[in-house]
């Protein structure tokens, strides 16, 4: 990775990752099982969780296929740990004199090819920096972009109530 080429977004559209990506045949899993797959996957999480908010969908997304990670999926880790390369220099930060507490949530709709639910993400910032942050797949399929969103929304709320 130490050559690999920078990229600007953790995860491209053109990804579109499923089930149906990852190996049937027990040749294709043999070849998967030398990949440092959920090692690398676990490393992502960790960066995520502490400091990273940025690649908090891009890892869910990749988290979802650990049992059985297909060719597909090892290039979107790639792909990550590339953005990762680019934006080494970012880093959370607050302002001195911006105290004020935002909240922002936003939601896909039907993204998951698998199951067709909906992915919710939230970020609350304080002083300009970010202080909470998730993206998950939200536990029922939505029937309309502003269930997806309304549940968002929700989840937002209960995280700055609780």
């Amino acid at each position: 990775m130490k050559s690999a080429k920078p990229v600007n977004t953790p995860l491209a559209n053109h990804f579109k990752l499923s089930k149906q990506s990852c190996p049937t045949s027990q040749e294709e899993k043999e070849a998967m099982a030398g990949v440092p797959y959920s090692s690398a996957v676990g490393s992502l999480m960790y960066a995520m969780v502490c400091t990273r908010p940025d690649i908090a969908h891009a890892v869910g997304v990749v988290s979802r296929y650990l049992s059985n990670p297909g060719k597909n999926h090892w290039e979107a880790v790639k792909w990550i740990l590339r953005y990762l390369k680019g934006s080494a220099n970012n880093s959370l930060s607050f302002e001195k004199g911006n105290l004020v507490l935002e909240g922002y949530t936003d939601a896909d709709m039907t993204g998951d090819l698998d199951s067709r639910k909906s992915t919710s993400g939230f970020v609350f910032t304080f002083a300009g920096g970010a202080i909470s942050w998730q993206s998950k797949l939200q536990k029922s399929v939505a029937l309309s972009t502003t269930e997806a969103e309304y549940i968002a929304l929700t989840e937002a709320g209960k995280e700055m109530l609780g």
